[in-house]
């Protein structure tokens, strides 16, 4: 599945105060590449996503990706995927509709879509499971799952908080893999964030 044209990011003199924390951001990541983003817990690094997805507003500054400056955009109307450290899936949903839910709110899905869903599910190596929920999975497979959600928004952007925090070195490397072949079908610009040098 091909994404939407890879998008720069620019965060153009971002300031956001948390509290007695204040950050600042001020940087390009190109289009089209993969920027790993490693630091210690508590230096910036979940928020730096945040401010990019919309799940927080900064105080002053600017976030544009591609041409569009996003900063007032909610995070629906920004053309940004975001997996979560932890995956972020609906505990009483079965998988198929935790990933139909990334195409649509409200599981209106064409054929297209629900086509979509599986062919996901099939590519992220969890084919067959769109009933099971995501209590019955590993920690690798709802990590999958959630690359698997991703994969169905199509997005230009995709933001990776701690993705790989939760597995053990060799599903490590497997998902390194899956990031890997995943950035080469879809060309999207990738910025993942870790307090693991690993990872990079």
């Amino acid at each position: 599945m091909m994404t939407e044209r890879a998008a720069a990011i620019r965060l153009d003199q971002l300031r956001l105060t948390l509290g007695a924390m204040s950050f600042d951001f001020d940087c390009r990541f190109e289009a089209g590449a993969i920027t790993a983003v490693v630091g210690p817990s508590g230096s910036g690094k979940s928020t730096l996503l945040n401010l990019i997805s919309g799940f927080e507003r900064p105080d002053s500054g600017r976030v544009l990706i591609g041409d569009q400056d996003v900063t007032a955009l909610a995070p629906a109307g920004r053309p940004v995927s975001l997996v979560f450290q932890d995956n972020n899936l609906f505990a009483h949903l079965d998988l198929y509709t935790n990933i139909g839910l990334g195409i649509h709110p409200a599981l209106r899905l064409t054929a297209a879509d629900r086509q979509a869903v599986s062919l996901a599910l099939d590519r992220v190596g969890l084919g067959g499971f769109e009933r099971r929920l995501p209590g019955s999975l590993s920690g690798g497979e709802r990590q999958r799952a959630a690359f698997a959600r991703a994969l169905v928004r199509d997005k230009p952007v995709l933001l990776l908080d701690e993705p790989f925090a939760a597995l053990d070195p060799g599903l490590r490397a497997v998902m390194v893999e899956l990031l890997a072949d995943l950035h080469g079908e879809t060309g999207a610009t990738i910025v993942l964030v870790s307090h693991d040098p690993r990872d990079v």
